[in-house]
């Protein structure tokens, strides 16, 4: 079991609570953790990541036990602290600005 911790507004979008539970076959990696999250909150499509190149959003950041994954390859596994259940992956809204 993959736990997910979304921003408000994509939990608001997907009416989902502070953190959803996934099942993940395989090795977990963030694509496969993205494709069951889309699988099972259809109304997420597209919103963390390009549904023609499955490119991440410019601000979307995923971080997993204090790192920041976000610029790492998708298909590289995760911590084995994520795929037990320990710790959850956390998406995260950047922001920008001055």
């Amino acid at each position: 079991m993959i736990r997910v911790v979304l921003p408000t507004p994509l939990r608001t979008h997907a009416r989902v609570g502070n953190e959803v539970r996934l099942d993940v076959d395989g090795t977990p990696t963030v694509d496969s953790v993205l494709d069951a999250l889309e699988a099972e909150y259809p109304a997420l499509q597209g919103t963390l990541r390009d549904q023609v190149t499955r490119e991440r959003r410019p601000f979307v950041r995923f971080f997993a036990c204090g790192a920041d994954l976000s610029h790492q390859a998708t298909s590289t596994p995760l911590p084995e602290a994520i795929a037990t259940g320990a710790e959850p992956l956390l998406v995260i809204g950047a922001m920008a600005g001055g």
